[in-house]
């Protein structure tokens, strides 16, 4: 694994461990609808350069930090998706996706339990797959967009639907053969739907 992400890991790992003694600490899930940019070939193989979304899902664990009205919640998830391309064969092919996924989230706690948050979201790519072919390279496998969304928090529990989106184009390129090669915006967008459990702290 990159050495930078491996850093950022344990530092939010850290930053998690250290919220939790201070407001809670726990897990969550969910279910996600993905797309992707655009899609380009050397054989003008698609029909639609622009993918169809699909679902997807995410699991990981989140720290909150309580600070009056406001709160920081630190989360690290594994999110996987999918997005379908259109070829001119008459067929799909799908494009999958995993990353490490680093939201550092900014809430504001408004009428009970509802809540409002915003914040950036740190990316890293650990796998590209389009059409069986793993990726040639990618400009960046680290790269940062942006979180923002609603939740509700009932005891223990918290419900949240929030949109991502990555800020920069990021091109994947993939190899089929020495002739032909295809060129993807892996950049994500994507609604999240999420259902959180909070293992530890007090509800404030």
């Amino acid at each position: 694994m990159n050495k930078r992400i491996l850093v950022l890991s344990i530092a939010l790992l850290s930053t998690v461990f250290y919220v939790n003694a201070q407001s809670g600490f726990g897990v969550k899930g969910g279910l996600s609808y993905n797309s992707n940019g655009k899609i380009s070939d050397d054989t003008n193989t698609f029909i639609e350069n622009e993918g169809k979304g699909k679902s997807g899902y995410n699991v990981g664990i989140y720290g909150k930090l309580d600070l009056g009205p406001i709160y920081l919640r630190p989360e690290l998830v594994y999110t996987k998706t999918t997005s379908e391309y259109a070829l001119n064969t008459g067929g799909t092919e799908d494009y999958k996706i995993a990353r490490l996924d680093m939201p550092v989230l900014v809430g504001l706690k408004l009428i009970g339990p509802l809540n409002i948050f915003a914040g950036p979201a740190f990316q890293y790519t650990l796998e590209n797959d389009f059409n069986g072919i793993k990726y040639e390279n990618i400009d960046n496998e680290f790269t940062v967009g942006f979180n923002f969304g609603a939740g509700v928090e009932l005891g223990r529990l918290g419900l949240d639907v929030r949109y991502e989106r990555g800020f920069n184009k990021n091109e994947a390129t993939f190899i089929e053969n020495t002739t032909t090669s295809y060129r993807l915006d892996s950049r994500p967008e994507q609604i999240i739907l999420s259902l959180s459990y909070r293992l530890s702290g007090n509800k404030k």
